[in-house]
């Protein structure tokens, strides 16, 4: 506590992505010396020449601290040992059956396990079930003779970064702690207290654990209840968008969402699933969270066939014989993550039926290898130019990122919008269907 108080106490921080990078840079912004750990070589060498490859971490910010000397990062997992505190930021993806993929989680912990020492405070951000931190992470740890609350101190604080998101950084999100005995919720108390404006101590790590999944499928529930209502008002002939709109004046009781081509992201795809899976251990069914993913996951077929069907009634032409511009492979405006991105989906499904598909996105050159869509890899994204748009017979917009020129895009015959964003810019024009 007097070294966190001193700000001599050194953080590590393994996992140097959407989530650890921006914390890294955050605490040794408050004067804390950091060492970040990764293992993707290209990652460290970016750090060590001042090049931030998260937008949320701008290159100015990244070498005044790598060039105070507070931050440094690198692949050597021995120097564990020298860090007071160590904070667990790696993914935690599905497997293909939607169970939680705790391999990272688990590697990290045993790295961490090899030079756990006395007096060493261990911290996971990563987002996870209820228990993980207790049942998973805990016994690892253990394993070397050490005993959480005695030897060392063990917590879980869930990150919330929102990618593209310039109101809400890291420093001024409050951050949920929480730790097992309260020497360790005081430890986390104590650090985060010094990085972030609000901390926000939780009971016990399962509440902690808990806090981020509820965030998470809040979101997911009500998005998904949204996509239907798109889905059974344009039935009717009514705008979904212009009934959100409407309904959002309303000062109490109503939170707008909106619909969309399907869910991206780390989060918030993928952590319902977590609370889903952890339910069979009580023989409980999560059957509104269940409905909600299924939804929301059916929503890239249906606005291929919407495109299919426009194609034909407007352009009297088949899908299988089309080529299509999407807009957007990001899964969220003004940023280049397309983790979990539904416009990976929407190109495999148009060409599945036969269909040539590309893409534009200002903020992703190139399609990196991904764990579901390796054919997909290597792609580039094409120039959007007169020329480029006269080679295509549909133009669909998966991501209405504030670069497009959205007048440009009326010059394809056939303009598919999932996001209004047509709408929004005043910009009507009969070519245009939403979806």
């Amino acid at each position: 506590m007097q070294a966190i108080d001193a700000r001599t106490a050194r953080a590590g921080v393994i996992g140097l992505g959407y989530v650890g990078l921006p914390l890294a840079i955050a605490t040794a912004a408050k004067g804390f010396p950091v060492i970040g750990f990764d293992i993707d070589p290209p990652k460290i060498e970016a750090i060590a020449a001042g090049r931030s490859y998260i937008e949320a971490v701008s290159d100015a910010a990244l070498k005044a601290q790598t060039g105070a000397g507070r931050f440094e990062a690198t692949g050597d997992f021995t120097r564990l040992d020298a860090c007071d505190l160590v904070i667990i930021c790696v993914p935690t993806p599905l497997t293909r059956h939607r169970d939680p993929d705790l391999s990272f989680v688990t590697a990290t912990t045993r790295e961490i396990a090899r030079t756990l020492r006395p007096g060493q405070v261990i911290v996971l951000e990563s987002t996870t079930f209820p228990g993980t931190t207790a049942e998973i992470v805990r016994p690892i740890l253990e394993e070397t003779g050490l005993v959480s609350g005695r030897d060392f101190l063990l917590g879980f604080s869930p990150e919330r970064e929102d990618p593209g998101n310039r109101d809400y950084h890291t420093a001024v999100i409050p951050k949920i702690v929480a730790g097992e005995g309260e020497a360790a919720r005081d430890a986390l108390a104590a650090f985060y207290g010094a990085v972030v404006e609000q901390v926000v101590p939780v009971s016990t790590t399962q509440t902690a654990e808990a806090v981020k999944l509820t965030e998470n499928i809040f979101r997911a529930v009500n998005i998904a209840l949204v996509n239907e209502l798109k889905i059974l008002f344009d039935a009717m002939g009514i705008d979904i968008w212009e009934v959100v709109d409407a309904a959002k004046t309303k000062p109490f009781g109503y939170m707008p969402f909106y619909p969309g081509p399907g869910l991206g992201g780390h989060c918030i795809p993928i952590d319902p699933f977590y609370l889903t899976w952890k339910s069979r251990e009580y023989e409980l069914p999560t059957r509104f969270i269940e409905l909600a993913g299924e939804i929301n996951s059916a929503m890239p077929r249906h606005v291929v066939g919407r495109l299919a069907e426009a194609l034909d009634i407007k352009c009297g032409k088949a899908l299988s014989r089309s080529r299509v511009l999407v807009i957007g492979l990001a899964y969220k405006k003004n940023v280049p993550d397309i983790r979990e991105s539904p416009s990976l989906k929407l190109i495999e499904l148009i060409e599945e039926r036969g269909g040539q598909a590309a893409y534009h996105d200002p903020h992703v050159a190139e399609i990196p290898r991904t764990r579901e869509y390796m054919a997909l890899k290597g792609r580039r994204s094409v120039p959007l130019t007169a020329e480029t748009l006269a080679g295509f017979d549909a133009v669909l917009v998966a991501t209405d990122h504030d670069a497009i020129d959205y007048q440009a895009l009326l010059a394809a015959p056939l303009v598919v919008d999932t996001r209004n964003a047509f709408g929004r810019r005043g910009l009507a024009d009969q070519r245009i269907v939403k979806a």
